[in-house]
């Protein structure tokens, strides 16, 4: 991906350093609350990762974490990433919907930090919170994604951020706020079912982005498309739960199979239309 020496987002909030808040020990307090918000809106449900005992957050929290050279780069990777997504948004809105697109925020942090969502924290991944509109994202758990969950490269990550911006423009749309409202009252298996939409329909909108960054400022390199779908193979709920050691339950995901969020970011690809990520209307997953 063709990204260094390119404008950068300024709706960057950048905590790491900053003082952050406490977590209890193991993956209670802050922790469990994250896990619970990582079930509602993460696109990465890296839960079985902790269930194979990751490490958890300190208790000391991130706030006088060193900031590396190696934090400096990805914070400027999230940030022209952002920004690419503000410029693809705000056209796709103008275009394909005569609407204009209110930008997320996004919030870099380094171990843990608060949200009205619940506590954030590096073990559990990146989210977005839709009652600040802010996405969350330890740039540590790039690492995780490369080396624990097998899906390598910087477009993998770019996917990641762009994952969680898409479910900002399904919380700008009103559909992230009727899909949870529905979810509350529903059986938790019903519940787990409008997830997976939910996701699925951000992994398409993720395609959508990846398709007109690719049109609008030629910054994708060969082999990017398939470090994206890469991504979203290992990241499918029957596969993060075979990788944990445990046979894949269909009625727990979350955020569907390996399968299908290749199949909906390839679907929003190829043809860069919204009305093509309706997974809600879907009778085929």
């Amino acid at each position: 991906m063709k990204w260094q020496g390119r404008r950068t987002s300024r709706n960057i909030e950048d905590r790491r350093g900053a003082s952050a808040g406490r977590v209890a020990g193991g993956i209670g307090g802050l922790g469990l609350i994250a896990i619970v918000v990582v079930g509602y809106f993460l696109g990465i449900d890296v839960t079985p990762l902790l269930q194979q005992g990751a490490t958890s957050p300190s208790p000391s929290g991130g706030g006088d974490a060193q900031i590396t050279a190696q934090d400096q780069k990805a914070g400027q990777f999230v940030a022209v990433t952002l920004a690419d997504t503000e410029e693809v948004w705000a056209e796709v809105f103008r275009q394909q919907l005569g609407e204009t697109y209110t930008p997320a925020t996004l919030v870099l942090f380094k171990g843990v930090t608060d949200s009205p969502c619940g506590g954030a924290s590096g073990a559990t991944g990146p989210f977005y919170c839709p009652a600040d509109q802010k996405a969350y994202l330890d740039t540590d758990f790039f690492t995780t994604l490369a080396r624990q969950l097998g899906a390598k490269g910087d477009f993998a990550a770019a996917y990641v951020v762009a994952h969680e911006i898409a479910h900002h423009v399904q919380n700008e749309l009103g559909i992230l706020g009727q899909a949870n409202r529905m979810r509350a009252a529903a059986s938790p298996e019903q519940s787990n079912g409008i997830s997976v939409r939910i996701e699925l329909q951000a992994d398409c909108y993720a395609g959508i982005w990846a398709r007109a960054a690719q049109d609008t400022f030629a910054s994708l390199d060969p082999g990017d498309v398939a470090e994206a779908m890469n991504a979203a193979k290992q990241i499918g709920d029957d596969t993060l739960q075979r990788n944990a050691g445990r046979v894949p339950s269909p009625h727990t995901f979350t955020h569907g199979t390996s399968d299908q969020r290749q199949r909906w970011f390839a679907r929003g690809f190829e043809t860069g239309a919204m009305a093509q990520c309706d997974t809600f209307g879907a009778n085929r997953l």
